[in-house]
C-alpha cells in the first residue's frame, strides 16, 4: 500500500516493525515524514504529577509523557508490564489488521460509489456555527428574555453541571479520543422503487478513528474506512480537508468545531454551540424524555458557506437532552443545499443526520459518550417530481480510549498540510458529481434508476445507474 504521510500511517510503519513502545523512534522514518510530528513524539519529563492525565479504558497514570496511539503492542514485554498500559497498547494489532490490509473486492465497489458518499458526508462533518469552547455560557436570567431563551440557559446549566461542571471542563488544555467505526449505505429509494441493502452486516465497512483537540479551537481528526483515509484539522484560523478524491483543500466558511466531537465527546463545546438556541419543546427518545433545543445558523454564515451554483439555504441543528440525568442523548442536524446549473433546473439536496449517544461513562469526572450511532439521509430533489431520490446511510461508533491534558501536543501538530490549495471548497462537493458535472444538459434529465444489489459484496454490488 502506498505510504501515505498522517497519524495512522506512522502508527502502522512502527506496529509492523514491531518496535517496542520502550525503544527510542528518534530514527523512524515515519516520524520524519510525518506532518503531524508532534503528536509522534514523545517528550520525556521530569516532575510530572500523574494527576494532570486523565484518561478512561485501559489508560492509567505514569510517570513521565503520555505516549500517543501509534505506541503500539509490546511484542516482547511480558504481559501486564508497564509497557502494555500505554495508550493505544490494547488495540495496536487490530489497528495494525484494519490499515495495512488490501482493500477487499467489496471495498472496491465502495471505494467507486458509496464509500466516497459515505466517508464524504460522516467522515469528517463541521458543526453548523463557530463557536469558541472559551466563550462563557450566557447567564441565567429571567427578567427582560423570552421564555425560549432563559430555557434554554437553564437546559444548559444542567448539562453543563452533568457533565462534570465548567470549573473542571474549563481545566481541560486538550483532548484525545480513539475509537472504531462501521459504516453501510442501508437503502436508496427513487419515485418508483426502494431498494435495501440485505446484506448490511456483510458489506459493512469496519475501521477507526482518532481525534485530537486543542484550545483555542484547534483539532485534527483521521479516520480510515474500507481502505480510504478522510483527515481533516483546524488551527484555529483556517479549516481544510483532505480526501482520496479531492486532496487536501480548505473548507467555506468560518471556523467551525467538528461534529463528531458534538457526539458527547466534547461537553463544553457542546455547551457553546448551543448558547444562542431556544427550547422549542420536549419529547421522547426512546424512552427517555427530553428537552428541545433548536439552533438556526445565520443568514452571513450561509451566505459564507455557499460558493458558485452552490448555496446554502438553511442548517439548523437540534439538541435533545435528558429530563432525567441533564445528558445530550440526540443530536440531529439539518441543511439544504441548492444546486443551480446554467440554463437548467435547480437541484436540492437536503441532509440530515440523526445521532443517537450512549454509554455515557465518567473520564476524570467528565461525562463522556462511549458509544452511539448515526442514521443519514441523502435526500435529492428538483423540479421534476419523478426524478428525486434518498438515500439512507448508518453508522455505529464505539469509544476505546480518552484522555485529557495530554504532556508534549503543540501547536504545530495541527499545521495544515503542505500541498493544502488555496481554492476552498464548498459542501456540494460531497455530493454525486452528476449534478455538478459541466453538462448543464443532461444534468436536469439525469436520474438515478436503480441501485443494483446481489446476493453477495460483489462488484457489482451498490453500483450507482445512471439513465440519461
Amino acid at each position: 500500500m502506498e505510504k501515505k504521510q498522517g497519524f495512522f500511517s506512522a502508527l502502522k510503519e512502527e506496529v509492523v516493525r514491531g518496535l517496542s513502545p520502550s525503544r527510542s523512534r528518534s530514527k523512524s522514518p515515519a516520524r520524519a515524514t510525518s506532518p503531524i510530528t508532534g503528536l509522534l513524539r514523545r517528550k520525556k519529563q521530569t516532575g510530572m504529577d500523574s494527576s494532570e492525565i486523565a484518561r478512561s479504558g485501559s489508560l492509567r497514570p505514569l510517570g513521565e509523557a503520555l505516549a500517543p496511539l501509534m505506541e503500539g503492542p509490546d511484542t516482547e514485554g511480558a504481559v501486564g508490564g508497564s509497557d502494555s498500559k500505554r495508550v493505544g497498547s490494547g488495540i495496536g494489532g487490530w489497528m495494525k489488521g484494519q490499515l495495512s490490509r488490501a482493500p477487499s473486492v467489496s471495498s472496491m465497489s465502495y471505494k467507486r460509489t458509496d464509500l466516497r458518499l459515505l466517508l464524504g458526508v460522516m467522515g469528517a462533518p463541521l458543526a453548523p456555527v463557530y463557536v469558541s469552547a472559551a466563550d462563557p455560557l450566557p447567564h441565567l436570567s429571567i427578567k427582560d428574555t423570552p421564555i425560549e431563551t432563559s430555557s434554554a440557559h437553564y437546559i444548559l446549566q444542567q448539562y453543563t453541571a452533568a457533565s462534570g461542571g465548567q470549573k473542571l471542563q474549563n481545566s481541560i488544555r486538550n483532548a484525545y479520543a480513539m475509537g472504531k467505526v462501521r459504516m453501510v449505505a442501508s437503502e436508496f429509494e427513487t419515485a418508483t422503487r426502494v431498494v435495501k441493502n440485505r446484506n448490511a452486516s456483510r458489506c459493512a465497512e469496519s475501521g477507526g478513528f482518532v481525534l485530537w483537540q486543542m484550545n483555542p479551537d484547534m483539532w485534527y481528526v483521521e479516520l480510515a474506512v474500507g481502505g480510504s483515509k478522510v483527515h481533516a484539522g483546524c488551527n484555529g484560523k483556517l479549516v481544510w480537508r483532505h480526501t482520496p478524491w479531492l486532496g487536501a483543500h480548505t473548507a467555506k466558511g468560518p471556523v467551525r468545531p467538528l461534529r463528531r466531537a458534538l457526539q458527547g465527546l466534547d461537553p463544553r463545546t457542546t455547551a457553546s454551540m448551543f448558547a444562542d438556541a431556544k427550547c422549542i419543546g420536549e419529547k421522547n427518545i426512546n424512552g427517555e424524555d427530553c428537552f428541545i433545543l433548536k439552533l438556526v445558523t445565520d443568514p452571513e454564515t450561509l451566505k459564507s458557506r455557499s460558493e458558485g451554483p452552490a448555496e446554502i439555504i438553511r442548517h439548523v441543528l437540534f439538541g435533545y437532552f435528558s429530563q432525567k440525568t441533564g445528558l445530550l442523548v440526540h443530536i440531529e442536524d439539518s441543511h439544504l443545499t441548492r444546486i443551480q446549473s446554467n440554463g437548467g433546473d435547480a437541484v436540492y439536496w437536503e441532509t440530515t443526520i440523526n445521532s443517537y449517544l450512549d454509554d455515557y461513562r465518567s473520564v476524570e469526572g467528565i461525562m463522556i459518550a462511549h458509544s452511539g450511532h448515526s442514521v443519514v439521509t441523502l435526500f435529492r430533489f428538483g423540479e421534476m417530481a419523478m426524478s428525486h431520490s434518498k438515500t439512507k446511510m448508518e453508522e455505529a461508533w464505539t469509544i476505546e480510549e480518552v484522555a485529557f491534558n495530554v504532556p508534549g501536543l503543540s501547536v504545530d501538530c495541527f499545521i495544515p498540510p503542505a500541498d493544502l490549495r488555496t481554492g476552498s471548497v464548498s459542501e456540494a462537493c460531497e455530493f454525486p458529481q452528476d449534478d455538478r458535472g459541466k453538462n448543464t444538459t443532461s444534468l436536469h434529465r439525469a436520474k438515478v434508476v436503480a441501485l443494483e444489489k446481489s446476493h453477495n459484496c460483489s462488484v457489482d454490488n451498490m453500483i450507482w445507474k445512471m439513465e440519461i
